[in-house]
């Protein structure tokens, strides 16, 4: 037990050091290629910090835990919102931009209901709907490459002319070695971050299963609060680290971006791979949890653009009492 607990530090160091080269490398090669942190933040980070509950979960999966498969990811998914955002907001009051309202948060609204569906339908996430999910992460990435590409060349290459018109001119400029130097370390900080953010979620998730399952817990419950935790935590420390660099844009894209990648990419893998079947319990209870966590940000963020301190403390609070009503209801 004391190997494990030193193991389970050592997991969360290297998750913490990973996120601070993470979100260092990329809002700087976001600034460098002219992308804006939000797309980083919904993609790459997203992706980099989803890899350990695709990693946990396929394992699983294989190896015939169904319950710790699922649960992972309903999990981790509620602890994204409501004690990563929660905490995060609690450090500094996240603004938002609008058009995170308008598209990705109504659309990880609409994954999450659709997920529901599917398990309400048949009683399972079968190979079919796992097909569906995986197609539509193809469609998010492509659709965020589009509109990044598309934003860069309606505003990257208008000036205005003497006349104070505004024409079209094409920049001939080339990087030069310097800045092809720069580039290439954010992108290697960004291949440490990832690095040490899998080896650190690896060995925090497999030293905390090992004390979990020492105390007798259920495989549901130590996929929805031991392992969903420990593969939350590379989204926290991002998060956390992006609140501190006073780069919002990534922490909430990253929760965001996470969700969805959760979903589409890692629901779909799994089911895939092998149909997943879910519990009357966990309908009734664990999934509308999830999605009560996805609906209340709609109120917070609405009006004012913004999760302040009391509603990062309610998102928190919120999440404790889950936890506790999964051990005691």
């Amino acid at each position: 037990m004391l190997i494990q607990s030193i193991l389970f530090i050592a997991g969360i160091t290297g998750v913490y050091f990973g996120a601070e080269w993470l979100v260092k490398g990329s809002s700087k090669l976001s600034r460098d290629l002219g992308i804006k942190p939000i797309v980083i933040g919904l993609t790459v980070v997203a992706f980099g910090t989803s890899s350990p509950e695709l990693a946990v979960s396929l394992t699983a999966s294989i190896k015939g835990s169904n319950d710790i498969a699922l649960g992972t990811i309903i999990g981790s998914n509620i602890a994204n919102i409501g004690l990563i955002l929660g905490i995060s907001a609690i450090v500094l009051p996240l603004q938002v931009e609008r058009i995170i309202m308008k598209r990705e948060l109504l659309l990880m609204i609409a994954i999450s209901f659709g997920l529901f569906l599917m398990a309400v339908f048949d009683g399972k996430i079968g190979r079919v709907d796992g097909l569906i999910l995986f197609t539509g992460i193809i469609f998010f990435i492509s659709y965020q490459v589009y509109n990044t590409i598309n934003s860069k060349r309606k505003s990257g290459n208008s000036t205005d002319n003497a006349d104070g018109k505004t024409c079209i001119t094409e920049s001939t400029d080339k990087q030069s070695p310097a800045g092809r130097k720069y580039l290439l370390f954010n992108i290697l900080y960004i291949l440490i971050g990832l690095t040490c953010l899998l080896i650190g979620s690896h060995i925090l998730v497999k030293s905390a299963i090992f004390i979990a399952g020492r105390l007798g817990v259920s495989e549901m419950v130590i996929g929805l609060t031991v392992v969903a935790f420990g593969t939350s935590v590379p989204e926290m420390a991002t998060s956390v680290v992006s609140v501190l660099r006073k780069e919002a844009d990534i922490c909430v894209g990253n929760v965001i971006g996470s969700n969805i990648f959760n979903i589409l990419m890692v629901i779909g893998s799994v089911a895939l791979v092998r149909p997943l079947n879910v519990a009357r319990e966990t309908l009734f209870f664990e999934f509308p949890v999830m999605l009560l966590f996805s609906v209340a940000l709609i109120p917070m963020i609405r009006g004012s653009l913004r999760v302040n301190r009391l509603e990062g403390c309610l998102l928190t609070a919120g999440y404790f009492v889950f936890i506790f009503l999964l051990f005691y209801r």
